[in-house]
């Protein structure tokens, strides 16, 4: 089993680091397997669909597909729409699919938690786009079920944002705090395996000073899984996604920090290399002679005149971030981005929660009246 432990994966002040400003990335990218390969693969965007084509074609073998005699496969929103609205047995169909990718989902995450650096997780985070439907709600809900019901005092919660910002807002913890003091905006880039999109964030600090509310004020998308381009291509398009979002900003008034937080799939080393996990991406990001954070510099070497201060992690870890400040009250806690594939990452926040400080400080207190 290969880990990705934040340790291994840089230091402080590099990419990818384990100690952020306000947590500790205690894991990520973790590759699990078991006898049928990586068991992320069995709560993928993909596994779903795949649960779904099953039921039918047993359906279609032993008398009728409520979905129809065709190959093609209904989107997010078409699923949503047949629980709502369609026939009893349509929805039917698609509600199987859903228990049992959520017994899929539940299995996953019963294996995470077997992990050392996920076992005092308290509560999970569920991202990513497959999140942002019905049918991946009612997954998600239903798997916190199964789990709490054998006896996992866990939670599953959705991400807050919607899946396509919460990647570009959680950059904004990503940032050191200099950036805070002079700023009311950055730059962010989230780098998926079908989608590359780069986004102002307003940091909004004068609503809430712990990024409570920040939020996207502007953002590109670039389906790059459509037009396939070279690896040389896709970096040249983002490279002009940047320099467009960063100068429309700046004619709007923004007081745009020199900063650009980057969120991209896999291992990511302190010099901002990919080691692994970039396969989904087009061409090889993870070659020794191609480094994503000095491409960005390059093509965005100054903000404002100053110069530009690239930081990057993985996506499902950045993804995460966006709802630190919502998880002040567990101390250990993680999440999963269900999309292409399962990214993963857990983290301990630095500062304990307010009533374990007190029942700490209570313990403490007792076990010195003892000695006394």
């Amino acid at each position: 089993m290969a880990v990705a432990t934040a340790a291994k994966a840089g230091t402080k002040s590099g990419h990818g680091a384990q100690e952020l400003p306000s947590v500790t990335v205690t894991s990520y990218n973790l590759e699990i397997r078991d006898g049928d390969g990586f068991i992320g693969d069995k709560a993928s965007r993909g596994a779903f669909m795949d649960h779904l084509a099953e039921l039918r074609g047993h359906l279609a073998e032993n008398g009728e597909d409520p979905l129809g005699d065709t190959d093609a496969m209904p989107s997010k929103s078409e699923l949503d729409e047949l629980i709502s609205k369609g026939e009893a047995r349509e929805a039917a169909l698609v509600l199987s699919a859903v228990e049992r990718f959520a017994q899929s989902l539940s299995f996953v995450i019963r294996r995470f938690l077997r992990q050392k650096a996920w076992a005092p997780v308290e509560r999970i985070v569920v991202g990513g786009g497959f999140r942002q439907s019905r049918v991946g709600e009612l997954a998600i809900a239903r798997a916190g079920i199964i789990l709490q019901s054998e006896g996992y005092a866990i939670e599953l919660v959705p991400v807050r944002h919607h899946p396509d910002e919460a990647g570009l807002v959680g950059s904004a913890h990503l940032a050191p705090k200099w950036i805070f003091e002079a700023y009311d905006s950055l730059v962010a880039v989230d780098i998926g395996g079908s989608n590359i999109r780069v986004g102002i964030v307003e940091l909004r600090q004068d609503k809430a000073p712990d990024l409570s509310k920040a939020r996207v004020w502007e953002t590109e998308l670039w389906r790059h899984a459509d037009d396939e381009p070279s690896r040389e291509e896709a970096v040249k398009r983002l490279g002009k996604m940047l320099r467009e979002q960063i100068r429309h900003a700046g004619k709007e008034g923004l007081r745009v920090a020199p900063f650009i937080g980057v969120g991209c799939p896999g291992l990511i080393e302190a010099d901002g290399a990919i080691d692994r996990g970039a396969q989904n991406l087009p061409g090889n990001w993870s070659s020794s002679r191609f480094n994503l954070v000095e491409s960005i510099r390059e093509m965005a070497p100054e903000i404002g005149e100053h110069e530009t201060v690239v930081v990057m992690h993985n996506d499902a870890v950045v993804q995460g971030l966006s709802e630190m400040p919502f998880m002040q009250d567990v101390e250990n806690w993680a999440v999963l981005t269900i999309g292409t594939g399962l990214g993963n990452a857990s983290y301990r926040n630095r500062q304990k929660p307010k009533g374990k400080e007190k029942d700490t400080d209570e313990m403490e207190k007792a076990g010195k009246g003892k000695k006394d």
